[in-house]
Protein backbone atom coordinates (compact mmCIF):
# COMPACT_ATOMS: atom_id res chain seq x y z
CA UNK A 1 0.00 0.00 0.00
CA UNK A 2 1.57 3.70 -0.99
CA UNK A 3 0.78 6.51 0.96
CA UNK A 4 -1.60 8.42 -1.24
CA UNK A 5 -3.38 4.83 -0.51
CA UNK A 6 -2.97 4.73 2.80
CA UNK A 7 -4.14 8.05 3.46
CA UNK A 8 -7.32 7.94 1.66
CA UNK A 9 -8.58 4.39 3.25
CA UNK A 10 -7.78 6.17 6.64
CA UNK A 11 -9.80 9.09 5.29
CA UNK A 12 -12.93 7.03 4.74
CA UNK A 13 -12.68 4.86 7.75
CA UNK A 14 -13.04 8.25 9.99
CA UNK A 15 -16.23 8.76 9.02
CA UNK A 16 -17.55 6.79 11.13
CA UNK A 17 -15.74 7.75 13.91
CA UNK A 18 -18.20 10.56 15.17
CA UNK A 19 -20.75 8.17 15.23
CA UNK A 20 -18.34 5.77 17.63
CA UNK A 21 -17.88 8.53 19.64
CA UNK A 22 -21.22 10.21 20.29
CA UNK A 23 -24.56 9.98 20.84
CA UNK A 24 -27.50 10.85 18.18
CA UNK A 25 -27.45 14.27 19.59
CA UNK A 26 -23.65 14.84 18.97
CA UNK A 27 -22.63 14.46 22.99
CA UNK A 28 -19.83 12.69 23.88
CA UNK A 29 -20.72 8.95 25.19
CA UNK A 30 -18.29 9.32 28.08
CA UNK A 31 -19.44 10.42 31.22
CA UNK A 32 -17.36 10.00 33.77
CA UNK A 33 -14.92 7.87 36.05
CA UNK A 34 -16.83 4.83 37.63
CA UNK A 35 -14.95 3.12 40.97
CA UNK A 36 -15.75 -0.31 42.61
CA UNK A 37 -18.46 1.09 44.48
CA UNK A 38 -20.22 2.08 41.14
CA UNK A 39 -19.93 5.77 41.69
CA UNK A 40 -19.25 7.92 38.70
CA UNK A 41 -17.24 10.50 39.33
CA UNK A 42 -17.65 13.58 36.41
CA UNK A 43 -14.83 13.87 33.80
CA UNK A 44 -12.56 16.77 33.76
CA UNK A 45 -12.33 19.33 31.00
CA UNK A 46 -8.66 19.37 31.51
CA UNK A 47 -7.37 19.17 27.27
CA UNK A 48 -5.23 16.32 28.33
CA UNK A 49 -7.33 14.07 30.52
CA UNK A 50 -9.88 14.68 27.16
CA UNK A 51 -7.11 13.71 24.79
CA UNK A 52 -6.01 10.69 26.61
CA UNK A 53 -9.57 9.22 26.58
CA UNK A 54 -10.20 9.94 22.86
CA UNK A 55 -6.88 7.84 22.65
CA UNK A 56 -8.12 5.03 24.52
CA UNK A 57 -11.38 5.14 22.56
CA UNK A 58 -9.89 5.21 19.17
CA UNK A 59 -7.50 2.90 19.49
CA UNK A 60 -10.07 -0.47 18.96
CA UNK A 61 -10.84 1.36 15.70
CA UNK A 62 -7.49 1.76 14.49
CA UNK A 63 -6.57 -1.63 15.55
CA UNK A 64 -9.76 -2.79 13.24
CA UNK A 65 -8.78 -0.73 9.91
CA UNK A 66 -5.28 -2.40 10.31
CA UNK A 67 -6.66 -5.74 10.25
CA UNK A 68 -8.54 -4.73 7.00
CA UNK A 69 -4.77 -3.49 5.17
CA UNK A 70 -2.83 -5.97 7.01
CA UNK A 71 -1.17 -3.35 9.21
CA UNK A 72 -0.01 -4.31 12.75
CA UNK A 73 -0.37 -1.45 15.37
CA UNK A 74 2.65 -0.59 17.34
CA UNK A 75 1.73 1.86 20.41
CA UNK A 76 3.97 4.77 21.38
CA UNK A 77 6.30 2.56 23.98
CA UNK A 78 6.31 5.35 26.82
CA UNK A 79 4.40 8.37 27.08
CA UNK A 80 5.52 11.56 24.99
CA UNK A 81 8.16 9.10 21.89
CA UNK A 82 6.97 9.51 18.96
CA UNK A 83 4.52 8.65 17.29
CA UNK A 84 1.21 7.46 19.16
CA UNK A 85 0.70 4.63 16.85
CA UNK A 86 3.04 3.15 14.20
CA UNK A 87 1.42 1.50 11.33
CA UNK A 88 3.30 -1.71 10.10
CA UNK A 89 2.37 -3.25 7.28
CA UNK A 90 2.53 -7.39 7.44
CA UNK A 91 4.10 -8.48 4.16
CA UNK A 92 6.16 -4.88 2.86
CA UNK A 93 7.46 -3.59 6.18
CA UNK A 94 6.14 -0.08 5.25
CA UNK A 95 5.87 2.34 8.15
CA UNK A 96 3.28 5.19 8.49
CA UNK A 97 3.22 6.99 11.60
CA UNK A 98 0.00 8.36 13.01
CA UNK A 99 -0.29 11.09 15.65
CA UNK A 100 -3.08 11.46 17.61
CA UNK A 101 -3.56 15.67 18.09
CA UNK A 102 -6.99 16.84 19.68
CA UNK A 103 -8.64 20.41 20.42
CA UNK A 104 -11.68 22.28 21.41
CA UNK A 105 -12.89 25.24 19.50
CA UNK A 106 -12.57 28.79 20.12
CA UNK A 107 -14.98 30.07 17.73
CA UNK A 108 -16.92 28.80 14.76
CA UNK A 109 -13.39 28.85 12.16
CA UNK A 110 -10.69 28.36 14.54
CA UNK A 111 -9.33 26.59 17.30
CA UNK A 112 -7.84 26.93 20.45
CA UNK A 113 -4.35 25.33 18.97
CA UNK A 114 -2.33 22.30 18.41
CA UNK A 115 1.26 20.94 18.54
CA UNK A 116 2.37 18.42 15.50
CA UNK A 117 5.64 17.15 17.42
CA UNK A 118 9.19 18.19 18.19
CA UNK A 119 11.18 20.20 15.71
CA UNK A 120 14.73 19.22 17.43
CA UNK A 121 15.61 15.66 18.49
CA UNK A 122 14.57 13.11 16.09
CA UNK A 123 13.18 15.25 13.98
CA UNK A 124 16.46 16.74 13.06
CA UNK A 125 18.48 13.45 13.35
CA UNK A 126 16.38 10.79 11.41
CA UNK A 127 18.56 8.58 12.02
CA UNK A 128 17.82 8.32 16.05
CA UNK A 129 15.87 6.23 18.24
CA UNK A 130 15.61 8.47 20.90
CA UNK A 131 12.58 9.08 21.96
CA UNK A 132 10.71 7.51 18.92
CA UNK A 133 9.46 4.42 18.25
CA UNK A 134 11.60 4.12 14.74
CA UNK A 135 14.01 6.62 13.70
CA UNK A 136 11.97 9.13 11.14
CA UNK A 137 13.24 8.29 8.63
CA UNK A 138 11.98 4.93 8.27
CA UNK A 139 8.51 5.96 8.19
CA UNK A 140 6.96 6.56 4.43
CA UNK A 141 4.86 9.34 5.83
CA UNK A 142 3.60 11.06 9.02
CA UNK A 143 -0.33 11.68 9.41
CA UNK A 144 -2.25 13.38 12.05
CA UNK A 145 -5.53 11.88 12.87
CA UNK A 146 -7.35 15.54 14.44
CA UNK A 147 -10.22 15.48 16.53
CA UNK A 148 -12.22 18.74 16.51
CA UNK A 149 -15.01 19.22 19.28
CA UNK A 150 -16.59 22.19 21.95
CA UNK A 151 -16.70 22.23 25.42
CA UNK A 152 -19.45 22.64 27.49
CA UNK A 153 -18.26 24.85 29.84
CA UNK A 154 -21.99 25.43 31.70
CA UNK A 155 -22.41 21.61 32.68
CA UNK A 156 -18.86 21.14 34.29
CA UNK A 157 -19.11 20.31 37.87
CA UNK A 158 -15.83 17.96 38.62
CA UNK A 159 -16.72 17.99 42.21
CA UNK A 160 -19.52 15.99 41.74
CA UNK A 161 -20.56 12.13 42.24
CA UNK A 162 -23.42 10.25 40.91
CA UNK A 163 -24.64 6.89 40.99
CA UNK A 164 -25.04 4.31 37.91
CA UNK A 165 -29.31 5.32 38.08
CA UNK A 166 -28.34 9.48 37.85
CA UNK A 167 -26.37 8.07 34.04
CA UNK A 168 -28.56 9.66 32.21
CA UNK A 169 -28.47 13.33 34.09
CA UNK A 170 -24.78 13.38 33.93
CA UNK A 171 -23.77 15.82 31.02
CA UNK A 172 -21.40 15.73 28.75
CA UNK A 173 -18.38 17.57 28.93
CA UNK A 174 -17.42 17.89 25.33
CA UNK A 175 -19.59 17.36 22.09
CA UNK A 176 -19.59 18.48 18.22
CA UNK A 177 -16.99 16.08 16.78
CA UNK A 178 -14.80 16.57 13.81
CA UNK A 179 -12.63 14.35 12.33
CA UNK A 180 -9.73 14.49 10.51
CA UNK A 181 -6.76 13.38 8.60
CA UNK A 182 -4.01 15.09 6.91
CA UNK A 183 0.26 14.53 6.29
CA UNK A 184 1.51 16.46 8.99
CA UNK A 185 3.47 19.12 6.89
CA UNK A 186 -0.24 20.13 5.28
CA UNK A 187 -1.49 21.27 8.69
CA UNK A 188 1.71 22.77 9.70
CA UNK A 189 2.32 26.49 10.84
CA UNK A 190 5.24 28.29 10.85
CA UNK A 191 4.94 29.19 14.22
CA UNK A 192 5.98 27.13 17.12
CA UNK A 193 3.35 25.54 19.79
CA UNK A 194 2.65 27.85 22.95
CA UNK A 195 5.37 29.54 24.49
CA UNK A 196 8.59 28.78 23.89
CA UNK A 197 8.57 24.94 23.40
CA UNK A 198 10.53 23.31 20.29
CA UNK A 199 7.40 22.12 19.12
CA UNK A 200 5.69 22.72 15.19
CA UNK A 201 2.29 24.02 15.91
CA UNK A 202 -0.61 23.39 13.58
CA UNK A 203 -2.87 26.11 11.90
CA UNK A 204 -5.77 27.21 13.71
CA UNK A 205 -7.90 27.82 10.97
CA UNK A 206 -10.65 24.23 10.99
CA UNK A 207 -10.66 24.79 7.15
CA UNK A 208 -7.12 24.55 6.58
CA UNK A 209 -7.16 21.94 9.33
CA UNK A 210 -9.86 19.73 7.67
CA UNK A 211 -8.53 20.21 4.25
CA UNK A 212 -5.14 19.75 4.39
CA UNK A 213 -4.46 23.77 3.35
CA UNK A 214 -1.74 25.04 5.63
CA UNK A 215 1.32 26.89 4.09
CA UNK A 216 3.55 24.24 3.28
CA UNK A 217 0.67 22.55 1.59
CA UNK A 218 1.90 24.40 -1.58
CA UNK A 219 5.09 24.75 -0.63
CA UNK A 220 5.44 20.57 -0.27
CA UNK A 221 7.25 18.60 2.59
CA UNK A 222 10.73 19.46 1.60
CA UNK A 223 10.17 23.22 2.24
CA UNK A 224 8.74 21.94 5.55
CA UNK A 225 11.62 20.27 6.41
CA UNK A 226 13.84 22.46 5.29
CA UNK A 227 12.23 25.38 7.39
CA UNK A 228 12.16 23.32 10.69
CA UNK A 229 14.85 21.40 10.44
CA UNK A 230 16.63 24.84 10.88
CA UNK A 231 14.42 26.99 12.87
CA UNK A 232 15.61 28.23 15.78
CA UNK A 233 13.68 30.02 18.92
CA UNK A 234 14.89 32.98 20.86
CA UNK A 235 16.32 31.04 23.58
CA UNK A 236 17.90 28.47 21.28
CA UNK A 237 19.61 31.01 19.19
CA UNK A 238 20.77 32.93 22.67
CA UNK A 239 22.74 29.34 23.75
CA UNK A 240 24.54 29.11 20.78
CA UNK A 241 25.18 32.64 20.60
CA UNK A 242 23.82 33.54 17.23
CA UNK A 243 20.99 35.01 15.55
CA UNK A 244 17.98 33.64 14.36
CA UNK A 245 18.33 33.19 10.97
CA UNK A 246 14.49 33.70 10.16
CA UNK A 247 11.28 34.01 12.36
CA UNK A 248 8.63 33.10 10.05
CA UNK A 249 8.09 31.85 5.75
CA UNK A 250 8.71 36.14 4.72
CA UNK A 251 12.37 36.26 6.34
CA UNK A 252 12.81 32.30 5.11
CA UNK A 253 12.59 33.45 1.65
CA UNK A 254 14.68 36.27 2.22
CA UNK A 255 17.20 34.02 4.05
CA UNK A 256 17.52 31.27 0.88
CA UNK A 257 17.93 34.16 -1.30
CA UNK A 258 20.52 35.87 0.28
CA UNK A 259 22.22 32.20 0.26
CA UNK A 260 21.44 31.56 -3.78
CA UNK A 261 22.16 34.74 -4.62
CA UNK A 262 25.77 34.89 -2.94
CA UNK A 263 26.34 31.40 -4.54
CA UNK A 264 25.14 32.64 -7.93
CA UNK A 265 27.60 35.38 -7.95
CA UNK A 266 30.68 32.52 -7.08
CA UNK A 267 29.19 30.28 -9.33
CA UNK A 268 32.75 29.66 -11.51
CA UNK A 269 34.52 29.87 -8.45
CA UNK A 270 32.77 26.73 -6.68
CA UNK A 271 32.51 24.81 -9.87
CA UNK A 272 36.36 25.06 -10.15
CA UNK A 273 36.71 24.68 -6.66
CA UNK A 274 34.82 21.48 -6.92
CA UNK A 275 36.68 20.10 -9.69
CA UNK A 276 40.18 21.03 -7.60
CA UNK A 277 38.87 18.88 -4.84
CA UNK A 278 37.96 15.59 -7.18
CA UNK A 279 41.78 15.98 -8.41
CA UNK A 280 42.89 16.01 -5.02
CA UNK A 281 41.09 13.26 -3.84
CA UNK A 282 42.37 10.97 -7.29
Amino acid sequence: MDTDTFLASLQSEIRSFAQAVATAEGQWIIKGFIDVYQNIYAISIDTKVVSKVLELLLCPMLVEFGKKFSFRLESSPQQNFYPDISFVHETTNKKFAVDIKSSYRDSSTTINGMTLGAFTGYFRNRTSTKNTKYAYKEYDAHFVLGVLYSQNKEAIDERAKYSLDDLHKIPSVIHDFNFFVQPKYRIASWRPGSGNTKNIGACTKIEELVNGTGPFSKLGEDVYDDYWMYYLTKDMARASESERPYTNLKTYLEYKKRGIDTLKVYENDIKRLADDALEGEE
